[in-house]
């Protein structure tokens, strides 16, 4: 391979870019046809998951502000889809889980929702899926890391300016 057809890392980047928002868009439509938004959808897929949460709980794993969070638990409780309870471990909090009619429609959505992205992704085999996996999940954590890093150095810094 001579170096000029060597991939390069711009390139690389602009094809994740793209196929990122493109997949992103297709399950966002996914979503749509379940008839939830996306704030209610990932809030009822989280409790379906997990199991009951507090609300900060559901945001850290569906990375949402708390004001939207609060929003949607208001909508879905007020559609009897979910419930809060006080929290067995803490007084001050309140735990928000499904009703049985919100597990059934969550439950049912979910698997609409994975029949539709499984259909996306049957262009992949499923080595090039295991593959494709350990590759991104690899870029992913480095460029956490770096993240953390250049985080903790602007906050050095601050602390630094501070004093």
């Amino acid at each position: 391979m001579k170096k000029s057809d060597r991939m390069k890392a711009p390139r690389l980047w602009l094809v994740i870019a793209k196929s990122y928002r493109a997949l992103s868009l297709l399950a966002e439509r996914s979503i749509a046809n379940t008839g939830l938004c996306l704030t209610d959808f990932a809030a009822l897929e989280a409790l379906l998951h997990k199991g009951p949460l507090t609300i900060s709980e559901i945001q850290d794993k569906v990375r949402l502000a708390s004001g939207s969070m609060t929003a949607a638990i208001d909508r879905l409780e007020k559609l009897g889809l979910v419930v809060r309870m006080l929290s067995p471990s803490d007084r001050r909090a309140r735990v928000v889980g499904l009703t049985p009619q919100g597990k059934r429609l969550a439950a049912s959505c979910f698997a609409r929702h994975a029949k539709d992205l499984e259909a996306l992704m049957s262009v992949l085999s499923e080595r090039e899926m295991e593959q494709l996996y350990g590759s991104l999940k690899k870029l992913g954590l480095l460029a956490a890391d770096k993240l953390n890093d250049q985080e903790a150095k602007v906050n050095g810094s601050r602390e630094h300016a501070r004093k």
